[in-house]
């Protein structure tokens, strides 16, 4: 009997067992660019949002983990293809791309790109396509790892900086201060206030955006509901720009003309990124609330 017990439960971990082994192999195999990966997020903060992914994803599978469990674990054979696709795109990224010369940013997001579709396609093979399906959201979360290439980062960039200055401009006309945007110098009283692409947040920005779509995943159900939250972090983390430029500039014009050499200008953001955040947690409160009444209501309907 307790042969039989521990082949039964040997049998019940084999999945799990296998799946870490396959996570061994790819930090592996992938050891280098992860350590690129590592260096990347640490010396260039448009890419710090990469810390989060991991542990919030990790996060979500644990607080879904009922559901893989209750997901019959009928296991695909050709999710193994997954596995040699993202092995074959890893090589080309080391070994024959760079002999086009293409950047190295991009063979980076290629390789990366390559590791998490082989975690996708590890977990599909030992788990079973209904348990991808339950935790859908929090694997292909693991997308986020995936650095985008300056190239691409940079016209993002670009976009951010504009709707930070005219959001800043839009704010100094609502209380009447005469205020002129011109390219990207905002002129005010006194002071000529150039918005560089280090104003455009975009580190806050993606963090803003990466922690509010775990947040809707954790609090909400409804697609819906969560479109709209995550909708919101977008506009809202150029409002937030917006907000750091027209604060630093009406106290520049008003108070302390060299604010802008300051611990509010050069750390400042994380006040102006916390603001934006409860925003965005008040919405996803008061949208679980009318989410819970909803459902309250269809079970007395039912029950009626």
């Amino acid at each position: 009997m307790n042969a039989i017990a521990s082949s039964s439960s040997r049998a019940r971990n084999w999945p799990e067992l296998s799946f870490v082994f396959l996570c061994l192999v790819s930090i592996v195999f992938w050891l280098r660019d992860l350590t690129a990966l590592l260096k990347l997020a640490v010396s260039d903060e448009r890419y710090t949002h990469l810390f989060l992914v991991l542990p919030l994803s990790a996060l979500l599978i644990f607080l879904q983990r009922n559901s893989v469990r209750l997901a019959p674990r009928r296991r695909t054979i050709w999710a193994a293809g997954f596995l040699i696709f993202s092995v074959v795109l890893a090589e080309l990224a080391r070994i024959h791309v760079p002999n086009s010369g293409l950047p190295s940013d991009v063979r980076l997001t290629v390789s990366v790109f390559a590791l998490v579709v082989w975690w996708i396609g590890s977990f599909v093979l030992c788990f079973g396509l209904q348990a991808f399906q339950a935790l859908s959201f929090p694997l292909l979360f693991l997308l986020w790892m995936v650095p985008l290439p300056s190239l691409v980062l940079d016209v993002w960039v670009g976009w951010w900086q504009r709707g930070s200055a005219i959001s800043a401009e839009m704010l100094f006309r609502l209380i009447r201060e005469p205020a002129t945007l011109s390219g990207m110098v905002l002129s005010l009283p006194g002071l000529d206030l150039e918005v560089a692409p280090e104003c455009s947040s975009i580190r806050s920005s993606l963090i803003l955006i990466v922690t509010t779509m775990a947040l809707a995943q954790i609090l909400l159900r409804s697609p819906w509901r969560k479109v709209a939250v995550i909708a919101l972090a977008i506009p809202l983390s150029i409002a937030k720009n917006g907000l750091r430029i027209f604060v630093l500039g009406w106290l520049a014009t008003h108070g302390d003309p060299d604010i802008f050499s300051t611990r509010l200008h050069t750390q400042g953001g994380v006040v102006f990124l916390s603001v934006a955040f409860a925003i965005v947690f008040v919405l996803a409160w008061i949208l679980r609330r009318d989410e819970r009444k909803c459902e309250v209501a269809r079970m007395w309907t039912t029950v009626g």
